[in-house]
């Protein structure tokens, strides 16, 4: 089985929503379901099915969690020397050549990946152009519009 990479946030992350699914997600569809059986005819009772539904997601997304997570390989990059080049885990401070423009990344897992929170999958072009580069250097990042080429300013262990 493949170890998936896995920042310790990203863990806690799919631990807390585990929780919430198995500690109250759960118990309030088995209670929607019980209260639709009291309703009557099953074949026809739309909050029966609708609740059987839910419950299917919910049984479904936990097993998706604890497969995840029994695959996980929690990386705490905190812990690890800082040797100024970009692994898994860092925040990247980059600027990009052609127009000055700055951008801060952090490299994450792909479940933990939201460009709108600047976190990016360790399997984007950008971050596996970035990978095993050190500060200063240059990356190229193969883009549909063309290569765009982004210097390293600072990596950071947060």
């Amino acid at each position: 089985m493949n170890k998936v990479p896995m920042t310790v946030a990203g863990e806690k992350q799919l631990r807390q929503e585990l929780e919430e699914l198995k500690s109250e997600a759960r118990p309030r569809v088995i209670a929607a379901i019980a209260d639709a059986r009291e309703h009557g005819d099953l074949k026809e009772n739309a909050e029966y099915h609708a609740a059987r539904e839910e419950q299917g997601f919910i049984e479904g997304r936990v097993q998706e969690i604890e497969g995840k997570l029994s695959g996980a390989q929690v990386i705490d990059v905190t812990k690890l020397p800082k040797t100024g080049k970009v692994i898994f885990g860092v925040t990247v401070e980059l600027l990009r050549v052609e127009d000055e423009a700055s951008f801060t990344y952090r490299i994450v897992g792909e479940d933990e990946a939201d460009i709108k929170e600047r976190r990016i999958s360790v399997t984007s072009p950008i971050a596996r152009a970035l990978i095993g580069k050190e500060e200063g250097d240059v990356a190229v990042v193969k883009t549909p519009g063309g290569d765009v080429e982004y210097e390293i300013e600072s990596v950071e262990h947060l």
